[in-house]
């Protein structure tokens, strides 16, 4: 079964990526697809060190030859997760999430055609004795993920591995997005020159506002009725230098959660969708965190096998393509799978002979008796 996750990854636009990123330059013996399945068996299979992910591929040696590999000694492991390129994951991952994204049959659940996308960061703690280089604070050491997650099946779509430190802004300003496409994020990315950057671009966004942001009040639309809506105005800013940052017309809305009555007020430059609406697309933007949360709980990404930062990225990408292959089993099955059941269970059948789709939609069905699959031939006797 392992050997057909790993079939779901071209080959070819494996090799060609390696090429690329020249990760096989000057190499000798490991190749960068055993380097691969390694870390790839390491997020699947819950191996907690190098020397687990040795001895659980060396203990089903005659079973490797359907991964194409021979189980890579831990030193050989150690050396190509420190110095091969981080990045050839980063492309694996993005040609990978382009080939799942364009089979996925669940597009997000709002009426608009618009893209969907949430953007956020998660922190990973590290050991600032063993991880100098992960700057964070004077006695802690960390990474941040910065993602963004594609509603469309609720897929991770793209990724930036920084240092702790940089704050969620300086990266927000790095990414592009298509014209038409929605962002949604949490107020850390409340930044009035960012904002004016995407309505320029003719990007959408929703976010929470500030409680000390200044505003002057343009236009009062009526709420809707019975939608726990209370306000939705179309504002400008008005604080010191905000409208320098940005002049362009915004939307104010403020909307009362229904589980706790508390007051939630939300700024969008979009001026075409309902107040309701805008509402419960920052509802939907908890996703992101339901998706950090079972990357953190399924997969090896709290504990890294390498101490090096190229060992570290190169284990997190490995993570987010490991989330990939397991969203698209999970989307591709007709049994009701959770994540971390297929994740357990699937640990438990990586190198069980079995149809791989067939176990996916009857994961607990009697298998097929091998013997009963080779036709007998009738014997003639003189």
């Amino acid at each position: 079964m392992f050997s057909q996750i790993l079939k779901l990854i071209s080959r070819s636009d494996f090799e060609q990526a390696v090429k690329r990123t020249q990760a096989e330059r000057a190499s000798k013996g490991l190749s960068s697809w055993s380097q691969f399945v390694a870390m790839l068996f390491c997020q699947l299979g819950r191996a907690h060190s190098l020397r687990e992910i040795e001895g659980g591929l060396r203990s089903c040696e005659g079973k490797l030859a359907h991964l194409g590999i021979e189980a890579p000694a831990r030193s050989s492991l150690a050396y190509a997760n420190g110095h091969r390129p981080w990045e050839l994951y980063q492309e694996v991952f993005l040609g990978l999430y382009a080939r799942v994204a364009a089979s996925v049959r669940a597009p997000h659940k709002f009426r608009f055609k618009n893209k969907l996308v949430s953007l956020d960061s998660t922190v990973i703690d590290l050991c600032l004795s063993l991880y100098d280089w992960a700057k964070f604070r004077r006695t802690k050491g960390a990474v941040k993920l910065h993602l963004v997650l594609d509603h469309d099946g609720y897929l991770p779509c793209f990724g930036i591995v920084t240092d702790g430190k940089v704050h969620d802004v300086k990266v927000a300003h790095g990414l592009q997005f298509a014209p038409g496409t929605v962002v949604v994020d949490d107020r850390g990315y409340n930044d009035y020159r960012l904002f004016a950057k995407w309505t320029d671009a003719g990007v959408f966004f929703v976010t929470r506002m500030k409680d000390n942001a200044l505003y002057e009040v343009v236009e009062e639309r009526e709420p809707p009725q019975n939608r726990n809506i209370l306000r939705d105005q179309t504002i400008v800013l008005s604080g010191a230098g905000a409208r320098d940052k940005c002049a362009h017309r915004l939307r104010r809305i403020e909307a009362v959660r229904e589980d706790t009555g508390e007051t939630m007020v939300f700024l969008t430059n979009h001026h075409g969708l309902g107040a309701s609406t805008v509402a419960a697309v920052y509802k939907d933007r908890w996703q992101i965190e339901l998706f950090f949360k079972a990357l953190k709980q399924n997969l090896k990404i709290k504990t890294f096998v390498g101490t090096s930062s190229n060992a570290v990225k190169t284990q997190i990408w490995t993570a987010l393509i490991a989330m990939l292959l397991l969203r698209h089993l999970q989307l591709s099955s007709r049994f009701g799978w959770s994540l971390s059941n297929l994740v357990a269970l699937l640990r438990m059948n990586l190198f069980t002979h079995r149809d791989l789709m067939a176990w996916l939609d009857a994961p607990f069905a009697t298998p097929p008796d091998p013997q009963g699959l080779l036709a007998q031939g009738a014997l003639t006797f003189a």
